[in-house]
């Protein structure tokens, strides 16, 4: 099941030059000057902690004019009172007023996102959404999920913009990964190559993956000066760190330095997540076993990863394990890989931002991605 076909893409890249709607909406106000916006957006969902980012990176960026924060429990209020970090004299607005905008994101729960999605579709604009109701196809979506209302729909263009770039660049919705795979699946890309023969995932991430609701499990007294595992037996990113590795179990494109072994259509994979007492940051700590032999040397793992990520603005390969202090508040995800020679197996380390490359921030690389600007445009 791979994450990359969808039903709604654009035959080619066309970014928006002169499509501004005229004013639907106050822009910001207090930022001075700034050079003419290409395209209108839309925050649908901004209360929440990824649409709250994604509002501030917004309001910074110079190609965009940000005329729509929606929230229905804040609707009416203005946005600043609320998140004084958003400096705008926009008003929250109900998600029905949403219209007239060259792109949107999506930022509510699966399962509300849908409906919405598919009204923004209909009137003609882009959506890049950040919920998990586009990431799978529709069987894999109704058993992790239960029936989806436009099955027709599944899946949509995968946002994993290292990996389909060229496919995001002509979609009209794609579905942003959600932070565990995002980490998972940018540090086992270069070893597909090699094949997989199994995966183990043991993931670290900080409360505000959560979300913003309260609940009892992210109460500050639950996590203070803890760590635990959850998402057992099952979390729901497993099925989309299993597709982004689909057909991975055999090599790929074997270099002449090594010898693919038989494998399966796709390795064996084992994910547990942990809760950890952070607001924010994910670190991954991924153990494969190739399918090739011998095991690849350091300087050969080396090699395969900075060869992929060359040229890459947001993935860094590192010459010791990553921390989170040197990711956090940017859109990169840093890799370190390790040859464990007494076990056979690779050791890869990443870490990431959740709510920045993890969430807001690849859905802001996926947007200029699909509008033609500079990719790095507003996230550095």
């Amino acid at each position: 099941m791979p994450l990359v076909t969808s039903t709604i893409t654009r035959t080619q890249k066309t970014p928006l030059k002169d499509s501004v709607v005229a004013e639907p909406r106050a822009t910001a106000s207090w930022a001075g000057p700034a050079p003419a916006p290409t395209a209108t957006v839309a925050v649908i969902g901004a209360g929440g902690y990824t649409g709250a980012l994604l509002a501030e990176l917004l309001l910074r960026h110079p190609s965009i004019a940000l005329t729509h924060l929606s929230s229905e429990t804040l609707a009416g209020r203005p946005a600043a009172r609320h998140l004084p970090r958003l400096r705008t004299d926009l008003a929250f607005c109900p998600a029905d007023e949403v219209e007239g905008v060259d792109l949107a994101f999506v930022c509510t729960p699966h399962s509300e996102a849908a409906p919405l999605v598919k009204r923004l579709l209909d009137a003609g604009a882009r959506v890049v959404d950040l919920s998990a109701d586009f990431r799978l196809d529709a069987a894999t979506y109704t058993e992790w999920y239960g029936e989806h209302p436009f099955p027709e729909m599944l899946p949509a263009v995968y946002g994993l913009t290292e990996v389909h770039r060229d496919e995001v660049a002509a979609a009209d919705l794609v579905a942003n990964p959600g932070c565990y795979p995002t980490a998972a699946l940018l540090a086992l890309e270069p070893l597909k190559q090699l094949g997989m023969l199994d995966v183990v995932i043991d993931a670290k991430s900080g409360v505000s993956g959560a979300g913003k609701t309260p609940k009892e499990a992210t109460h500050f007294c639950s996590v203070d000066s803890d760590l635990v595992a959850y998402g057992l037996p099952a979390h729901r990113h497993y099925p989309e760190i299993a597709a982004g590795l689909a057909g991975a179990g055999a090599a790929g494109r074997p270099s002449d330095a090594f010898a693919a072994a038989p494998a399966a259509a796709a390795p064996s994979l084992t994910f547990v997540p942990h809760l950890v007492p952070l607001q924010r940051g994910i670190v991954e700590t991924i153990y494969v076993r190739p399918a090739t032999r011998p095991l690849p040397s350091a300087a050969q793992l080396r090699a395969l990863f900075e060869e992929r990520y060359a040229g890459e603005p947001f993935v860094a390969v590192c010459d010791a394990p990553p921390r989170l202090k040197d990711v956090a508040g940017t859109n990169c995800c840093r890799l370190f890989v390790h040859a464990d020679e007494r076990a056979g197996k690779v050791v890869v380390i990443a870490a990431l931002d959740n709510l920045m490359k993890g969430a807001s921030g690849q859905a802001l690389q996926n947007m200029n991605v699909m509008l033609g600007l500079p990719e790095t445009q507003g996230l550095l």
